[in-house]
């Protein structure tokens, strides 16, 4: 389960910005908290803010932070530079590292991990757990200088050997190197998913291996059905093709496979009706040639979203609302807030421009984030429960959206007179 997240110095980020996910003091839905855990925390957060506000960038950090962690130890990253990309609109933090931490419970022991890093070297790097309410330190990290504490100790060997690259990881390495506590972190940031709803495309395949059990089948049917795309069954079939008979490009890329390549096919069900209106039976379309571009994300999408809810896991996703219906993103929200349909604590956080989610019926007020740029072009971000007007703080019963539309909560785009000299 995510607690926070923080970044500094990274793309629009100028200054420390702090994302979390602990639950404010507040009465209203309690069924949106998890509630196993103390303080309790929150199911589902929104982002909302203006063209280039910032939004992607939030979800691009943590993306960076995942998969910097997942691949700097490897081998090929030896002599590659890090994908460095500091606030470049300042004359100080373009020369600065840009740092990334993360606080986060796995099995029921909650971290706290850290990094700074730029191009070419890991500055520094953290590592906490709390234990006993008190949080203990398991490693430090001055650019290649390590200070590891007895719960760390087992990895002297590799500190002393010098086989942190200075562009690497200690944390990442130590998992490499079979490292207990590394190992067990980083099996929760291979289950910390972050995707993006424009290239749904890319979680097809996923979302086909689930559904090849009748579970996950079933699981994708309702969803879909909930979806009211007019889907009455689904069915996916796995098949050999003969890699001496797939096209000469398809084979460059997949030279290193032998002998057969499995392909999946997926086919959707609808009702066909008689003269009388009366169904008549099912007729069976192609979901890659037939169905609409709408409905084939809600099938790509639906895997990443149903095996986050089924596993307690956490997912975030830029542009989730691309080319969907403003009534299936809420059918998604209330899934995730759901207590029942949401058992294992999993959590949701997406950017939006869909409005119509801010409802005091579908989200707390802690659960929605707005992100705007300053005058200098940095982003800042903040949540609609710590907003104030007037000294006052929004209240639970106000209206969201119209006053957010109407510039109240800030984290909207100051729309000129776009007519200009054609309008007159």
């Amino acid at each position: 389960m995510l607690i926070q997240f923080s970044v500094e110095n990274f793309k629009s980020f100028k200054d420390e910005t702090v994302l979390s996910m602990v639950a404010a003091s507040i009465t209203e839905n309690k069924d949106y908290m998890i509630n196993k855990i103390k303080p309790p925390l929150l199911k589902s957060a929104v982002v909302y803010g203006a063209n280039a506000s910032g939004k992607s960038n939030l979800v691009k950090a943590m993306q960076f932070m995942k998969s910097f962690i997942l691949s700097s130890s490897k081998e090929t990253q030896a002599t590659e530079s890090i994908p460095f990309s500091p606030f470049r609109l300042n004359t100080e933090t373009e020369h600065n590292p840009s740092i990334l931490e993360i606080v986060f419970i796995h099995d029921g022991i909650r971290y706290r991990y850290g990094f700074a890093v730029d191009a070419n070297k890991v500055h520094a790097e953290w590592l906490y757990f709390i234990k006993n309410v008190r949080e203990l330190e398991v490693f430090t990290r001055d650019g290649q200088k390590f200070s590891l504490t007895n719960h760390f100790k087992s990895e002297e060997p590799l500190v002393k050997a010098d086989r942190i690259r200075p562009n690497a990881l200690l944390l990442s390495v130590s998992a490499q190197f079979n490292g207990k506590i590394a190992t067990d972190i980083l099996k929760w940031f291979h289950q910390f998913n972050v995707i993006s709803g424009l290239h749904p495309v890319q979680y097809g395949p996923f979302t086909i291996n689930f559904a090849k059990s009748e579970a996950g089948r079933k699981a994708i049917l309702d969803f879909l059905k909930n979806a009211d795309v007019g889907i009455e069954d689904l069915k996916v079939t796995e098949t050999e093709v003969d890699f001496e008979n797939l096209p000469l490009q398809l084979k460059n890329i997949l030279e290193n496979e032998k002998g057969k390549v499995t392909k999946f096919d997926v086919r959707t069900f609808h009702k066909k009706f008689d003269n009388n209106d009366r169904v008549a039976g099912l007729e069976e379309f192609n979901m890659d040639d037939e169905e609409s571009a709408g409905t084939k994300k809600i099938f790509e999408l639906s895997g990443p979203l149903l095996n986050t809810l089924q596993k307690g896991r956490v997912l975030v996703i830029d542009e989730l609302d691309a080319r969907l219906h403003p009534r299936l993103i809420v059918e998604i929200c209330t899934m995730f807030n759901s207590k029942e349909r949401n058992s294992n604590g999993a959590q949701l956080i997406f950017v939006s421009h869909n409005t119509r989610l801010l409802d005091k019926n579908l989200f707390r007020r802690d659960q929605i984030w707005f992100l705007e740029k300053n005058k200098q072009e940095a982003c800042e971000l903040y949540s609609l429960v710590e907003f104030q007007v007037d000294g006052k703080k929004i209240r639970k019963d106000a209206a969201y959206e119209k006053d957010y539309l109407r510039g109240r909560y800030g984290a909207v785009p100051v729309v000129r007179d776009l007519e200009g000299e054609y309008g007159k």
